[in-house]
C-alpha cells in the first residue's frame, strides 16, 4: 500500500495545542504538510492563554518540518481572517482544515446557565463554522479541499451532563451532510470525527488503564485517511483505542395512514410498524424523506406525482 503523503498541501489544525489537535499537527507534518498550528491557550474551559500553539509549531520545526503559529480564537472572524490571510502570504494555498478546537463547560442541563450552553456552541459549532466558511472560497476556486468536523458520541447518542456540547456535537454532523453537498462538483470532501482519546478533556473521568489505551495517535491515524487525496466523503468516523467504525443515520421504511387515521390515535396504533427498521434506509439527502412519503400517499389516493 502506497503511504499517504501531503507533500505542497497546506492544512490548518485549530485547536493543535494540545491533545488529539497536537497529534493531527504532528501527524500531518511528518506526512509532508505545512501546517498551521491554531490554539487560543486557553484551559479545558477556554479561559487563560499559553504558548500552546508557538510550542508546538517549534516541536514541527525542529523536526524538519514546516509550520507556523497561530492564537486566533475561532468564534472571532475577524482572528480567523488573519490566520486563514497569514496562511496564503506565506504558502498561497489552503488545502486542508482540522476543526478541532473545543472546551468543555459539563454541568446537568437542570444546573446549566444558558451562557454556558451558549459559549460551548460558540466555539465547537460556530467556530467550526466560521474557520470554514473563512477557506471555503479558497477551496472552491482551487477545486481541492478536505474538511472535517470533529463530532462526538456525545452529540450522536448522547451523555449526562454535556447537553451544550452535544448539541454542538450533533450540529456538526449536520453541518457535515449540507459541506457535502455543496462541495461535491468543487472536489471538496468533508467527512466528521468521532474520537475517544486520552485528553485534558477526558483526563478527570477516566481511570488510568483507559487512558493509557486511549493514545490520541489512534485516532489520529483516522484523521489522516479522512483529509487524504484519496479519503471519502460524508463519512462520521468513530476512533479510540486502536479501534475503528462508523456511524450511519437510517430513517425506518415507516407506513402510509389514510386521512381518517392521521391522528394521535393511528400513530399510537402503528407506532411498532413506524418503528420497525425492516427496510430502513441511508439517505443521501433530506429531500429524499419529502418524496417517500408523497410517494406512499399518491400511492394510496391513485395520482400521479409527475
Amino acid at each position: 500500500m502506497t503511504d499517504i503523503r501531503f507533500d505542497d498541501r497546506v492544512a490548518i489544525v485549530t485547536g493543535a495545542g494540545h491533545g488529539l489537535g497536537r497529534s493531527h499537527a504532528l501527524e500531518l507534518a511528518a506526512r509532508g504538510a505545512k501546517v498551521v498550528v491554531n490554539d487560543l491557550g486557553g484551559s479545558v474551559d477556554g479561559s487563560g492563554s499559553g504558548s500552546a500553539a508557538e510550542d508546538v509549531a517549534a516541536e514541527i520545526v525542529a523536526a524538519g518540518g514546516e509550520a507556523i503559529a497561530h492564537r486566533a480564537n475561532v468564534t472571532v472572524e475577524a482572528d480567523v481572517a488573519d490566520m486563514v490571510a497569514q496562511t496564503m502570504a506565506k504558502w498561497g494555498r489552503i488545502d486542508i482544515l482540522v476543526n478541532n478546537a473545543g472546551i468543555l463547560r459539563d454541568k446537568s442541563f437542570a444546573k446549566m446557565t444558558l451562557d454556558d450552553f451558549r459559549l460551548v456552541n460558540e466555539v465547537h459549532l460556530m467556530g467550526s463554522a466560521i474557520c470554514t466558511k473563512a477557506v471555503w472560497e479558497i477551496m472552491r476556486e482551487a477545486n481541492y479541499g478536505r474538511i472535517v468536523m470533529t463530532s462526538s458520541s456525545s452529540g450522536i447518542y448522547g451523555n449526562f451532563g454535556q447537553s451544550n456540547y452535544g448539541a454542538a456535537k450533533m450540529g456538526l454532523v449536520g453541518f457535515m451532510n449540507v459541506l457535502h453537498l455543496e462541495g461535491a462538483k468543487y472536489g471538496i470532501k468533508v467527512n466528521a470525527l468521532a474520537p475517544v482519546a486520552a485528553t485534558r478533556m477526558t483526563e478527570n473521568i477516566m481511570p488510568p488503564v483507559m487512558l493509557d489505551m486511549l493514545k490520541p495517535e489512534c485516532v489520529t491515524a483516522g484523521l489522516v485517511y479522512l483529509v487524504s487525496d484519496d479519503g471519502p466523503s460524508r463519512v462520521v468516523l468513530c476512533a479510540g483505542a486502536g479501534g475503528y467504525a462508523a456511524t450511519k443515520i437510517y430513517e425506518t421504511e415507516g407506513i402510509y395512514l389514510p386521512p381518517e387515521e392521521q391522528t394521535p390515535e393511528g400513530v399510537a396504533a402503528n407506532f411498532d410498524a413506524i418503528i420497525s427498521p425492516e427496510g430502513q434506509n441511508e439517505s443521501q439527502q433530506g429531500g429524499e424523506q419529502g418524496i417517500k412519503f408523497l410517494t406512499k400517499a399518491a400511492a394510496h389516493l391513485g395520482v400521479s406525482l409527475s
